[in-house]
């Protein structure tokens, strides 16, 4: 084998490698927060939202949307992130929230939000869903300013959403 052959067998194995090594740290991430520490959702139904923040005393906290990492970095300010982490909206893996293309509104309803904030690995990918569904491409910055824009009325929206659920189940079991 010439060193060229060698050389790219040995790149292919290492990406091959980090695939592995990605995809089995986003399933752990959900074994480790099951459900979002701030509202409860089942992060494995929503994988596609999810987020993982880590911190630099070495703790990480698993949210299911930008929603709830809002809330977390908010009730957490004096804890310095050392990673902030996405799914990708298509893959469902995790990668970089600072590096993403976020999509921002649009017609799909977000998770804990009216409107929707979505990111992606890749700008074709975050284009294309605009194309399919509106919405804006933006930066990771812009997505936290419009999480906590949005915060009032989202939570509005869950807390009315929540009391008829409970009004649903009392009405729903004999008196």
């Amino acid at each position: 084998m010439d060193r060229k052959t060698s050389l790219l067998l040995n790149l292919a194995m290492l990406v091959i490698f980090g695939i592995a090594m990605t995809t089995a740290y986003a399933q752990d991430d959900i074994k480790q927060s099951p459900s979002c520490k701030h509202c409860g959702m089942d992060r494995q139904k929503f994988d596609y939202s999810r987020m993982l923040i880590e911190y630099e005393d070495g703790t990480s906290t698993g949210v299911c949307s930008v929603h709830c990492a809002a809330v977390e970095l908010a009730t957490n300010i004096d804890k310095t992130p050392k990673a902030i982490l996405a799914a990708d909206y298509d893959a469902k893996s995790l990668i970089d929230a600072e590096k993403a293309f976020w999509v921002i509104g649009g017609s799909k309803p977000g998770v804990m939000s009216k409107r929707g904030k979505w990111a992606f690995g890749k700008k074709e990918n975050a284009e294309n869903f605009i194309k399919s569904n509106g919405g804006t491409l933006s930066s990771f910055d812009e997505v936290m300013r419009a999480s906590y824009n949005d915060m009032y009325e989202d939570t509005k929206m869950i807390r009315e959403k929540r009391k008829m659920m409970k009004q649903g189940q009392k009405q729903g079991q004999p008196h």
